[in-house]
């Protein structure tokens, strides 16, 4: 297996809760240990031997929401993700290896996370790390890459747009394909303002994801001579049955032009639709991270009028319209999605018992999760038929405007560790997201 013959540890290397608070990283030894449940994952659902060659695997690890209000994300980011690999391994691999996922579930929490990670960098032996989700788990994850940096573990492509993983001292760890919260919340403020609706307002989940939100949003209203015009919060985990009621009271008082959301869906879809209930009728806005369909999802369902709660959302992306026909990487996800379908492992299903989740055919997070695994893939294939984690660097730096398929080139150097950098705006229709393209004739006064 790819990454068992990089780990040649001895022991005195190996974090345990003792070396974690000698190394001055104390908040990690509150890690549960060993209660994480895993999943390895063979992308075509077949054994080596039938796979067609002797080849090592190559193994990603993946730590992500698979269980909780935040499942959705996870479990869509590795849909798309699976519907490539699996379309890859169908085809020979990657230089005759093919790729498989060493998956655990965390439930969008920093501690299990934490211990999910060392789990599959010093028992799994996984090659790298791949598609974390959510701002708090990856910002907790980081310190234990700079740890571990002898042995040159990364983490590629995580479902975040925060600036930990952007700048010292841990940029140096972490490969972002994704824009960041910093340009979606400056692209979000600039139309906003340019429309007239200069009193923006911000909810957001009170952690590591939503305060680097809340920054890029205080950052962009700070250009044009503004202040933020009011604030409320959120925990973590708070689902759509809860009240945001006060929040939206608090909000109200401000009198905002404008509401600029930093959470995940089940929350952010509670505040849409007391907003609404109390009359505070101006867009509302949410970032990339929240899972639009989702979120639409449950505010749409057992509605008599399902276009209430959603009428005025506005919604940030990081990956063009999954239905737009006209990129060749979109016709590909399309099919591939249809040919394979994937789904979580039945022991990772089995944790959601109680918490019923119905895939989505198509979406952002899916489409993003896909172009994820192609860019991944093509790292792989660079790197050839010996794969080894102390090239893995400078063969990500040689990607230089490769074509995604998607209208948008990707390029990486040592100064640029994000590989695209556009951001796209879309407004609820009916019951899926379309382009916005006229800010002042959808939001006027």
């Amino acid at each position: 297996m790819i990454g068992g013959r990089d780990r040649k540890v001895c022991n005195a290397n190996l974090l345990t809760r003792r070396s974690l608070l000698r190394s001055g990283l104390a908040a990690l030894a509150a890690a549960p240990w060993g209660k994480a449940l895993a999943a390895s994952s063979p992308s075509t659902h077949r054994s080596r031997r039938n796979a067609g060659t002797q080849a090592d695997d190559i193994v990603l690890g993946v730590s992500a929401a698979f269980s909780g209000p935040s499942r959705g994300l996870g479990t869509e980011l590795y849909r798309g993700a699976m519907a490539y690999f699996s379309h890859v391994n169908d085809n020979g691999g990657v230089n005759g290896r093919r790729i498989v996922l060493k998956l655990y579930d965390d439930g969008y929490q920093p501690e299990t996370c934490v211990a999910n990670t060392l789990r599959l960098m010093q028992d799994d032996g996984v090659f790298l790390l791949f598609g974390f989700v959510g701002t708090p788990t990856v910002t907790r994850v980081l310190p234990l890459l700079k740890r571990f940096r002898d042995q040159r573990f990364y983490l590629f492509f995580p479902f975040t747009g925060a600036e930990p993983q952007r700048e010292p001292p841990y940029g140096e760890f972490a490969f972002n394909l994704r824009a960041s919260y910093r340009q979606e919340t400056a692209g979000l403020v600039d139309n906003f303002v340019r429309i007239g609706r200069r009193r923006v307002a911000v909810f957001y989940q009170i952690d590591a994801y939503g305060r680097s939100g809340w920054a890029g949003v205080r950052e962009a209203l700070a250009r044009h001579g503004e202040t933020i015009a009011g604030e409320a919060t959120y925990r973590r985990g708070t689902p759509f049955g809860a009240s945001m009621r006060r929040q939206v009271e608090i909000l109200k008082a401000g009198s905002p032009d404008a509401v600029i959301c930093i959470g995940a869906y089940a929350a952010c879809a509670a505040f849409a639709r007391d907003a609404v209930e109390l009359g505070l009728h101006v867009p509302v806005a949410n970032l990339s991270f929240v899972g639009s369909e989702n979120l639409q999802r449950v505010l749409r369902e057992r509605r008599s009028d399902p276009d209430s709660y959603t009428r005025f959302l506005v919604n940030s992306q990081v990956v063009p319209a999954f239905d737009d026909a006209t990129f060749p990487s979109v016709n590909e996800y399309h099919r591939l999605m249809f040919q394979y379908d994937p789904r979580l492992p039945d022991d990772l299903e089995r944790i959601t018992e109680g918490e019923s989740y119905q895939p989505l055919a198509r979406g952002f997070v899916s489409l993003e999760g896909f172009l994820n695994a192609k860019l991944m893939t093509e790292i792989l294939r660079r790197l050839g038929g010996r794969p080894d984690r102390s090239r893995l660097e400078e063969t990500v730096f040689s990607v230089r405007n490769f074509a995604l398929g998607i209208g948008e080139s990707v390029s990486f150097e040592p100064t640029r560790r994000q590989g695209m950098q556009r951001v796209y705006y879309t407004v609820a229709d009916g019951d899926h997201f379309a382009l916005l393209d006229d800010w002042e004739a959808r939001f006027q006064w």
